[in-house]
């Protein structure tokens, strides 16, 4: 049974700030391969929900850095898994500027409107978003200071876990023979 527990967006960000100039040794770094902003954004955010989906091929894991879900590591799978995930792990919705919070997630796209990068929210100065982001390693930058066409923005609703039903394997059976409610 699926069951739905906040999101530590504390944990998060905390994560995030420790991390943004420098790499945990958990975890492979991209920067060199396509860029490691989407990596970085999923490590903080599995600090913050501290559960993985293992779906093969559609799910949000890292194993190693061979064993590891596109949504890892790619803008676009990224952003696929947390906008329709109802199943194990986070997810999100997509909202306006002003519906976002610390833990959210921005995704910026080029002038053709491909996306390309993805930051995590770790402040606000005033109306101003601060970021921090890798590859071009970032510790509350104002989002402000990029050069991009237009930007999305994940507000992270919340994480389902799974918990067993003990009562489920003998409910069905006693019920349908007669035998136990």
């Amino acid at each position: 049974m699926l069951v739905t527990m906040p999101y530590r967006r504390d944990r998060a960000v905390e994560y995030a700030k420790t991390w943004a100039m420098s790499r945990n040794p958990l975890f492979e770094n991209y920067a060199g391969i396509g860029g490691d902003c989407t990596n970085f954004v999923s490590q903080a955010i599995y600090a913050g929900s501290c559960v993985m989906n293992y779906t093969e091929t559609f799910g949000w894991y890292y194993r190693s850095p061979v064993s590891r879900a596109p949504a890892w590591t790619g803008v676009e799978f990224f952003y696929n898994f947390f906008a329709s995930n109802e199943g194990l792990g986070p997810y999100a919705t997509e909202v306006s500027r002003e519906g976002v919070d610390l833990g959210d997630v921005v995704q910026l796209a080029d002038e053709t409107g491909d996306y390309y990068h993805t930051l995590i929210i770790t402040g606000f100065d005033g109306e101003e978003i601060l970021v921090s982001a890798h590859t071009n390693d970032a510790l509350d930058r104002p989002l402000s200071t990029y050069d991009y066409g237009s930007a999305r923005f994940l507000r992270i609703e919340g994480v389902r876990i799974r918990v067993p039903n003990r009562f489920a394997p003998n409910c069905f059976l006693g019920l349908i023979n007669g035998r136990k409610i």
